[in-house]
């Protein structure tokens, strides 16, 4: 008896490839052969679940988005039952700075298909992440926490603070994609503007 396919495992299975080949070439430089030879598979199995190469993208950006889910969850995870608001806030960001490889290769490859969607038709097409304000909505629930409780500054404005930290994190970790700075000073950064929230004023 011919053993069953399980396409969603398959489909994984071609996005990994994308995402180590991607990781070292870049973006930009990744064809739907490049990934097939990654991946140990034809062409035209590819294409069969793929059709196009911006699908290909796109189901990638889907599955590495899942990745960093995942990541913030095992940070999370580790700090406890009840980590409250400042160490929830603080896995969140500090998840997406490329301290290892794979937050180097998600933050890479992330930032590569942003810029990407904005030239590429066809990648401009698809909606860049299904919930674009997921991130800064959950921020600034988690800021508003802290203020309810007293853990943080009552004067500061919730939703700003939460967009100014999330464009930092993603400055920072380009920063240390370049080499301008190392991990751990864009970390004592992110910590310095987080002391400054979460300490109630005297």
């Amino acid at each position: 008896m011919p053993k069953r396919v399980d396409h969603e495992e398959r489909r994984v299975q071609i996005a990994e490839a994308l995402i180590r080949v991607a990781g070292r070439r870049g973006l930009h430089a990744v064809g739907m052969r490049d990934v097939a030879a990654e991946a140990g598979v034809s062409l035209r199995l590819v294409q069969y679940y793929f059709q196009t190469k911006e699908k290909l993208l796109f189901y990638g950006l889907q599955h590495l988005t899942a990745r960093f889910t995942a990541r913030v969850g095992a940070r999370l995870a580790a700090a406890g039952p009840d980590p409250g608001p400042r160490a929830t806030v603080e896995a969140l960001l500090l998840a997406s700075l490329p301290t290892d490889e794979e937050s180097r290769t998600f933050h890479l490859l992330y930032s590569s298909y942003a810029i990407l969607s904005v030239t590429d038709g066809a990648l401009a097409a698809q909606p860049f992440v299904e919930n674009p304000d997921a991130a800064e909505d959950a921020l600034t629930g988690l800021f508003v926490q802290a203020q309810e409780s007293g853990l943080a500054d009552p004067r500061a404005e919730a939703r700003t603070e939460a967009i100014s930290l999330l464009a930092m994190a993603a400055t920072l970790g380009t920063s240390i994609l370049v080499g301008q700075r190392s991990p751990e000073s864009a970390v004592a950064v992110l910590r310095h503007h987080l002391d400054r929230i979460f300490t109630p004023p005297s």
